[in-house]
């Protein structure tokens, strides 16, 4: 490892100061190199870019600013984890705050403040390491000008510099360290020096959760805050024709009737009596000349597009000469439905608008974009714009929105109510009012050479594009080809593996919004792949796990995976009568996730007993919380595999809440084994890989036990 990092190469534009009773480090690190090497990390990265806090307080508290957002991911404890490695900290002295929405916080690679894509820990492995450093630097140099001896002649160890027998706690030292000037370089530790780094590490946010203090956005209270509840058009698109809010003005408790560009807002002094308000309002809705999506017709115009030619997203060779050589064919379609992210905190945002300024409080994945939402709306600058992030109750890419959706709403009714207000959503209005991962079908066409390998493969998706229409489409859609819609099909090893390939893509124009859902275009392009591998193992007699060992033989990282899995769920082993294995691996945000899944079904019920999953992210940081993550990934891609769906009937969503937009219950969770690949690759993801190879583990056990092909999820009741 590079371990020696100059910072007056690296622009460190800020040295420090003594703030509020402590020590604050702002500085300068450069961006992180995406998925970067462990054996690299340090290497040279091009350009700079203000970041991350730094607070320890005369009281020996050492207080991490988080950049980035709390949601359950664990990130809580894992960046705090790269502080206090190179600072030598005392762990029972950290506290951690979310940072507020400012340049200084921004992605190390994505260039606004956002949380998302299952980059946090890998994009901030260097600059939150290298503040720790920086900091550790400035306690040795204060203490040895107190001591009057040289800085090589002292050692740190767990919050305190130490000299002989004499001790200073870092608490003791920031004044004098306030002072002085910043190192220019800094020595990052080797990994054989990391105490916290690589070792399974208790939550920082457990005690406060399990207790109820924790903060979310829904917690948010003070005086004078109202709450708000808005009726929404039913159809996307449509726009308030009349309103009657006579009979909601009656209602006890409700303050305002106020109309903004989503609808119409009722504004009360509790959520009971704004629900009420809402419901009494009389609402007439202009739906003359508007889509209005159902879902059996829109699966039937996919079907057809499916069968053409759409924009070439990957080729190679010439497929339809190589598919009159083939052996066999196999053609197969699959359908992918919409789904809602449905956290279980439902969407809020606490808004309160002075003549200083705005004050938002609220969950969200992308300060930036709210930010300057907000900003926006009020004809403020952005910076006058405030966000305090709270805890999260589940994000899965809802509250990571470009577009800012939920909390411009906020601002909107804020400012027409004249009132500091917290806009709440229900779940239904969640669930109802969008927004979903885009429906897909997928159509292949694979023809297999005289050994079974793939020889000619032609794969169309048909979908909306999550980026159109966003700030990022100008960088993420390619000459009309929006890469999240394709990823894990045009950049799959199987296809790359195929002489002859040719990947295309229709995107479908809607009104129905679509969102980024936990593994993005992975969700559904995962189930595809690793359906249709089983397929063609099938067709050519080979054992699924060989058949793919042979196709990934050049990929060892995919092979790792496959194999730690294979072996700890004892594939090719005996199983209890009844019980049966299907078996995925699927690489997404740079990790690579192998499961195997036991199964079993009976009267057309599908029965998940265990789940053996093995991963290969780089380094673990926090293997506890990998796990965690690999357990999460379980559960959330289990319940939409069995049960999820959003359907449309006459432009109107069909499911509103837990009972028909079921999310995986208790009872069906499985057990879940995880096996982490020791590894010093490239750092990748792991809030996001664990949910592709799932459904397809368990649609493949499913083929095992009973002969049914399942090529549309959710499973529901295509058993019975």
């Amino acid at each position: 490892m590079n371990d020696m990092i100059n910072q007056s190469r690296r622009s460190f534009i800020k040295s420090t100061a003594l703030v509020a009773g402590g020590l604050v480090v702002a500085f300068t690190i450069p961006q992180a190199k995406r998925f970067m090497s462990v054996a690299n990390a340090a290497e040279a990265m091009p350009l700079p870019a203000p970041n991350a806090f730094l607070r320890i307080g005369a009281d020996d508290r050492i207080t991490v600013m988080l950049a980035h957002s709390e949601m359950g991911q664990g990130v809580w404890t894992t960046l705090p984890m790269l502080i206090a490695d190179e600072l030598d900290a005392d762990w029972n002295k950290i506290t951690v705050e979310h940072a507020p929405a400012a340049p200084a916080y921004i992605h190390t690679a994505y260039g606004i403040q956002i949380t998302g894509g299952s980059s946090t820990t890998w994009s901030e492995f260097d600059r939150y390491r290298q503040a720790g450093a920086l900091t550790r630097a400035l306690m040795l140099q204060a203490a040895a000008k107190q001591w009057q001896v040289p800085v090589s002649a002292l050692r740190t160890e767990n919050g305190a510099v130490i000299y002989g027998k004499q001790t200073l706690r870092y608490g003791q030292l920031v004044e004098i360290a306030s002072k002085l000037e910043t190192p220019t370089t800094v020595t990052l530790k080797t990994p054989e020096q990391w105490k916290f780094i690589g070792k399974a590490t208790k939550r920082l946010d457990s005690a406060e959760k399990i207790n109820g203090t924790a903060k979310f956005g829904q917690d948010v209270q003070f005086d004078g805050l109202k709450v708000a509840m808005v009726a929404r058009a039913p159809v996307f698109g449509t726009k308030l024709k009349s309103v009657d809010d006579s009979a909601a003005r009656k209602v006890p408790g409700v303050i305002k009737v106020v109309k903004v560009p989503t609808g119409v807002a009722v504004i009360a002094e509790h959520y009971w009596a704004a629900k009420q308000g809402r419901e009494a309002l009389k609402l007439t809705w202009d739906l003359a000349g508007h889509d209005k999506p159902d879902s059996a017709a829109l699966l039937s115009r996919y079907q057809v597009l499916a069968t053409q030619a759409g924009l070439q997203a990957a080729k190679a060779g010439d497929v339809t000469a190589a598919s009159k050589q083939a052996k066999q064919t196999i053609s197969a379609e699959y359908v992918l439905p919409y789904l809602s992210h449905a956290p279980m905190e439902p969407l809020n945002c606490a808004v309160r608008i002075s003549d200083q300024g705005c004050e938002i409080w609220t969950g969200t994945q992308m300060q930036t974009t709210d930010q300057a939402a907000a900003a926006k709306i009020l004809g403020l600058k952005p910076e006058q714009v405030v966000i305090h992030t709270q805890f999260l109750g589940g994000g899965f890419g809802r509250r990571a929105n470009p577009r800012a959706d939920f909390v411009s709403e906020a601002v909107e009714v804020a400012k027409a109510a004249g009132l500091p207000v917290k806009t709440v959503w229900s779940r239904e209005d969640d669930i109802k009012g969008g927004f979903y991962r885009p429906m897909f079908v997928h159509r292949a066409t694979v023809g297999l050479d005289k050994q079974g390998s793939p020889l000619a493969w032609q794969h169309t998706l048909v979908g909306q594009s999550i980026i159109k229409g966003t700030p990022f489409e100008g960088f993420l859609i390619k000459e009309g080809i929006d890469g999240t819609s394709v990823e894990g099909v045009a950049d799959s090893p199987y296809v790359k593996g195929t002489p002859h390939h040719q990947v295309h893509l229709h995107t479908v124009q809607s009104d129905v919004p679509v969102l980024w859902w936990r593994s993005v275009g992975h969700s559904h392009s995962g189930f595809v792949m690793e359906s249709l591998i089983d397929e063609l193992a099938h067709a050519s007699k080979q054992d699924p796990l060989a058949y793919r060992r042979q196709l990934l033989k050049a990929h060892p990282r995919h092979l790792a995976a496959l194999n730690l899995a294979a072996e700890q769920a004892g594939w090719g082993k005996p199983l209890p009568a009844g019980v049966f294995r299907g078996i995925a691996v699927h690489e997404s945000f740079g990790s690579y996730v192998a499961q195997v899944a036991e199964v079993s079904v009976k009267a057309g019920e599908v029965k998940v007993h265990r789940v053996v999953v093995a991963i290969d992210c780089g380094l673990a940081v926090n293997p506890d919380g990998v796990k965690a993550q690999m357990e999460s990934s379980v559960s959330f891609a289990l319940g939409a595999a069995l049960s999820s769906e959003i359907s449309f009937k006459a432009g109107e969503v069909v499911q509103s809440n837990f009972h028909d937009y079921q999310v995986l219950r208790m009872k069906d969770m499985p057990k879940v084994e995880v096996h982490i690949v020791p590894s010093r690759e490239k750092m990748g993801g792991v809030g996001e890989p664990g949910v592709p190879p799932l459904a397809p583990a368990v649609t493949n056990a499913i083929f095992a036990a009973t002969g049914k092909r399942i090529r549309r999820l959710p499973i529901g009741e295509q058993l019975v």
